[in-house]
Formats: C-alpha cells, sequence, structure tokens
C-alpha cells in the first residue's frame, strides 16, 4: 500500500509503491478510485485516475490491485451500454441515482443472472485455444459462441449442459499442467491485442447501403476508415448510418468525448430502431461505451481499447464486427491533457510524441482474420474513426497521422453541409486504397463492368469541377451544348445519386445492386445526351425529357421493385432519345 503525494488534476502521484508494474490499476483514496498506473520514478509511480478527483488529498491509500485494466467479456455485453472503463451505466444508475457518484464499483457481467448453456463438444474430445465448446442463446439475435481462452489446450474431462452464470464452469479440460476449469466469462488486458491464427487480405466489401460509401469510396470487411471533418458537417449521422446499416453482424459504437446531448440521441435512437435484417431492435447487436465530453478525461482515453477488445472478442467467435469510434480527435485531446501533467516533452501543437504510435496501434487492431480453434473459421474487425479537426483544418496531426493508417478517406465538406448536400462527402477530396482489392468481389457479386461505371462516373465528376472554373467566370450559358450536357449529367450523379437522405424511409439504405442499377440509368442518361446534342438536338429538349423526373426519383423506389422499375426507365430513356433523334433528322 503507498500514499498520495500530489494530485494535478486526474493525474496523481503515489509514494510506496515499490513492486508496482506499468500499467497496474490502483485504488486511489478512501473513495477507492479506480486508476491506472502510467509511469513509475523510484518507489513513486504516477496514476491516470478514471474519475474526478476533486477532494483528495496527500497521504491518503492508494492500494496495487496488481492487475492491468481488464475488460470481461462474455454473455450480457449485447444491448449494454458501458462507461469508458466497461462500468455499466444502467448499473450505475440504479445504484447512485442519476447522477453518478465516485468510487462506485458495480459488476460488469450480470453474476445472477442463468445463461441456458448448450455443449457443442463432447467429454474426452480434444481441444485448443479458440475452440468452440458451447453456445448460448445471447440475444434473438447473436448466439454467443463459449470458447477456450487463449494459452489453453487439452482433454475435456467434464462438459455438460444448463443453466449456469457466467462465473461457474462449464467445462474442465486436463492440460499438461493440470485441470484448468472453464467458464463462460474471459478476462483480458484492454491493451494486449487478442490472438488470431493469419490476419487476410481485405477482399470483401463492407456494404453500407450509402451510396457514396459502398459505390464511390468502399471499405473492406477488416478495413479502417476515417471521416474528417469540421463541427456541423455529419460525421456523427455517418457514422450512425454506418452503424445502422453495415452488413456486420454486430457492432460496437464508442462515443469518446462527444457532447452529451448526442450520445443522449444515440443511447434513446439505438434501442428503437429495428434492424432491416431480423426485424428485431438493434441493439440486440450493438454494445454502447459512452464516455461524454463532461465526464473524467482519462477514461476517454481508455475507453478505445475497452471497444476494441470487445470487437475482437466477437470477432474470434466468427462475426463479423464494424467499430464505430466517435471522435479520436477528443481521445488525442484526452492523450495531450494527460501528457502535460506529465511534463512531457511537447510534440506538434501540443500532442505527445507518441501520438502516432498510439493512433496506428488502436487502427492495426482492425483486420479480417482466420480465428484461432481446431474450427476453420473467419471474422473481422472494421474500424471507422471520426476526426474533429479544429476549424476543419486536415493539415493538424490527428488528422495527418490518421490518414497514414488509414485506407479510406471520407472527406467531409462544409460548404456542402451549408447547401444541404447530405453525405456531405466530398467526391474529389475523398479516397479508397481497397478500390483494386474489392474489383473482383463488385464484378463477380454485382456487374462485371462495375469497375469501369464507378471510374466513367467519377470521371464525369472531375470534369465538371474543371468547367465550374470557367462558368463561374463566364456562366453556363457561354458553355457549347455538349459541354453543358457534362454539366447536366454530373449534377445528375451529384444530387440523384450522391445525395442521400438518412430520415427517409426508402432512401436511408440502397443495396449495391440498386445501387448498380441508379449509376447505370444516369450513365445511359449521359451518353445518349451527348449523341443527341452531336445529332442536332436541343440541350432544352433533353432536359425536358420525362424520364429525366423518373431519374430524379429513383431513390425513393423501394428495395423490392427497384430492379424492375430502374430497368423500365433504362428502356424509356432509349425510347425517348430515339424519338428526339429522329425529330432532329427531320423523321
Amino acid at each position: 500500500m503507498g500514499y498520495l503525494e500530489k494530485i494535478s488534476g486526474p493525474v496523481v502521484v503515489a509514494g510506496g509503491m515499490r513492486g508496482a508494474k506499468m500499467y497496474d490499476v490502483v485504488k486511489v483514496g478512501s473513495e477507492q478510485l479506480i486508476g491506472e498506473i502510467i509511469k513509475i520514478k523510484g518507489d513513486s509511480v504516477t496514476i491516470q485516475v478514471y474519475e474526478e478527483t476533486s477532494g483528495l488529498k496527500p497521504d491518503e491509500p492508494v492500494v496495487n490491485t496488481g492487475l492491468p485494466l481488464l475488460v470481461e467479456l462474455g454473455p450480457g455485453m449485447l444491448q449494454s451500454i458501458y462507461d469508458g472503463t466497461q462500468r455499466p451505466l444502467v448499473s450505475l444508475r440504479d445504484e447512485t441515482g442519476d447522477f453518478i457518484k465516485r468510487g462506485v464499483t458495480v459488476e460488469i457481467l450480470d453474476r445472477k443472472r442463468k445463461w441456458d448453456f448448450k455443449a457443442t463438444k463432447k467429454a474426452g474430445a480434444e481441444v485448443t485455444s479458440g475452440d468452440i465448446i458451447g453456445e448460448v442463446k445471447e440475444t434473438d439475435v447473436i448466439t454467443h459462441r463459449v470458447m477456450i481462452p487463449p494459452g489453453v489446450e487439452g482433454k475435456i474431462v467434464r462438459i455438460t449442459d444448463g443453466k449456469y452464470t457466467v462465473e461457474e464452469e462449464v467445462c474442465s479440460i486436463q492440460t499438461k499442467e493440470g485441470k484448468v476449469p472453464v467458464k463462460m466469462m474471459q478476462k483480458w488486458e484492454v491493451r494486449r491485442p487478442r490472438p488470431y491464427k493469419e490476419k487476410l487480405p481485405p477482399d470483401t466489401p463492407l456494404i453500407t447501403g450509402q451510396r457514396i460509401f459502398d459505390t464511390f469510396f468502399p471499405v473492406a470487411k477488416g478495413g479502417t476508415a476515417s471521416i474528417p471533418g469540421p463541427f456541423g458537417s455529419g460525421k456523427t449521422v455517418s457514422q450512425h448510418q454506418l452503424a445502422k446499416w453495415s452488413d456486420a453482424q454486430v457492432v460496437v459504437y464508442v462515443g469518446c468525448g462527444e457532447r452529451g446531448n448526442e450520445m443522449c440521441e444515440v443511447v434513446t435512437e439505438f434501442p428503437q430502431l429495428q434492424d432491416p435484417k431480423t426485424g428485431m431492435p438493434l441493439m440486440q447487436r450493438t454494445v454502447l461505451i459512452a464516455n461524454t465530453s463532461n465526464m473524467p478525461v482519462a477514461a476517454r482515453e481508455a475507453s478505445v481499447y475497452t471497444g476494441i477488445t470487445i470487437a475482437e472478442y466477437y470477432r474470434d467467435m466468427g462475426y463479423d464486427v464494424a467499430l464505430m469510434a466517435d471522435s479520436t480527435s477528443r481521445w488525442a485531446e484526452a492523450m495531450r491533457e494527460i501528457s502535460g501533467r506529465l511534463e512531457e516533452m511537447p510534440g506538434e501543437e501540443g500532442y505527445p510524441a507518441y501520438l502516432a504510435r498510439r493512433l496506428a496501434e488502436f487502427y492495426e487492431r482492425a483486420g479480417r482474420v482466420r480465428c484461432l480453434g481446431s474450427d476453420e473459421r473467419f471474422g473481422s474487425v472494421s474500424v471507422v474513426g471520426a476526426v474533429s479537426p479544429p476549424g476543419g483544418d486536415l493539415s493538424e496531426p490527428v488528422s495527418q497521422n490518421t490518414l497514414r493508417v488509414t485506407k479510406v478517406f471520407w472527406a467531409l465538406d462544409a460548404s456542402l453541409a451549408h447547401r444541404r448536400h447530405f453525405p456531405a462527402i466530398h467526391w474529389l477530396k475523398s479516397y479508397s486504397l481497397y478500390l483494386e482489392n474489392l474489383n473482383d468481389w463488385y464484378s463477380k457479386n454485382i456487374a462485371p463492368d462495375w469497375s469501369e461505371l464507378r471510374g466513367s462516373a467519377m470521371a464525369l465528376l472531375q470534369k465538371e469541377s474543371e468547367l465550374q472554373e470557367i462558368v463561374q467566370l463566364v456562366g453556363p450559358d457561354a458553355l457549347p451544348e455538349k459541354e453543358r450536357v457534362i454539366l447536366t449529367a454530373a449534377r445528375m450523379i451529384r444530387e440523384d445519386f450522391l445525395q442521400q437522405m438518412a430520415f427517409h424511409e426508402v432512401d436511408t439504405y440502397a443495396s449495391p445492386k440498386k445501387q448498380y442499377v441508379m449509376l447505370k440509368s444516369i450513365m445511359m442518361f449521359s451518353d445518349w445526351a451527348t449523341k443527341a446534342i452531336e445529332e442536332g438536338v436541343q440541350l432544352r429538349k433533353i432536359q425536358e425529357l420525362g424520364v429525366v423526373n423518373d431519374i430524379a426519383r429513383m431513390k425513393e423506389i423501394p428495395e423490392a421493385d427497384s430492379k424492375k422499375r430502374i430497368e423500365q426507365i433504362q428502356r424509356d430513356i432509349v425510347i425517348q432519345f430515339e424519338k428526339l433523334i429522329l425529330e432532329a433528322r427531320g423523321g
């Protein structure tokens, strides 16, 4: 046991702590506030405290638990709302009321609830790390697979079906060292990545239902993406859409330093959202971690590690997991504050010199992997991190270091948001480095010409950007009609394809096949319009075609009818343009 020597906000110094190790969890003061050792000098240690430290006094006791910061992994995590150190907020509220008191400890996983365990292995079976020995119906949507913990292998001595709590032994394994009990609950250090057999190439897209993402800048399952943008440009709504509609089986949403009202919206909205795949509440496959801007800053630093560890655990079961971190800028600001109190040498803009390493360590835990275990199964963790650069300045350190390690860059643009173009992702500033890896999947599963179609649309938008410089000087009427057709077609791509209403019942989600036929229709219109202009048709007559309005309303066509009705629009394009060209020829 040690004693407090110095208190500086969330960072305190304790003496008499000889034998302590880095990242040991300690209990600080008479209220036993949870903290973590982040610096050792002799028998003095520096501790970051995960709770409010006001009122602490020198000479108060400090107790070392001898354990690192751990999370509890087991049935009951889904549908839960945790703080940055995995304390369940609902249980804390029940214990202390609406305002959480300091030093309160509650059980992370419910120790009293009995789960119906169904064994999938029999006594006498040889098992190794990661093997699935049984299943628990965690929610109506997700089956929790009980696994052999890493580092354990041997022969099953006893395993039986039945109702168990997370602390009760469901299986006993004879190893070289002796019998090892296996429970439904595992504990794991948040800063240590969970092991796997092999990391696989990212060759399968994470389907999000958002046209700008899936068609133009896709992210792979197990990939990494960043959404930087200024205040009010739509980072949080974009991440909400990804959480709701991506085809990941489990969602982990980390509200890291965001405003309380935004997290309140998530907490109240998610339980009411219906999962489009199952018809059940979306929360049945979601874990929320809420560490708002008014909560202790040190816990914010831990929250992303808590989230990624939970995500890795479900990945190891063979699930595809999507982790949303909103926002990593607030995480970096927490690191900067703690670094300043440690009196470390500051790096660029006051951030610690190890900022780039910490960001890389976090994003590198994403990936699609071959899971541990004797059976062949695959899982993935896809990480999407929002970045909130001050004033929208993407040259600041957090944005730049994030761009170095993520492979998809969705650039939010304030000017698009001000024009009510949502999602406000700028199509010429964004990029995806997964396109080459994903081309084969899109060619086999969507259409052979998917890559060429996307390339033609991007070329059209690039050409429009070049023409806009001339338009701003002389006006659109000064351009030749052939170039005005480019402006018309590019406007269709922007307004009728890239714009997507998150709150519209139908437009909020578009399958990749619907996205393809929508974009195909616009590019057909562009090709026919160019041909008609060459035949002497006036642009005014092209713009008056009835099919123009049909194209604008494609996004409102329900998914079930989309293929049939959009193919009819494509036939109408051909018929109406052939009629125009025939009239121009004097037919």
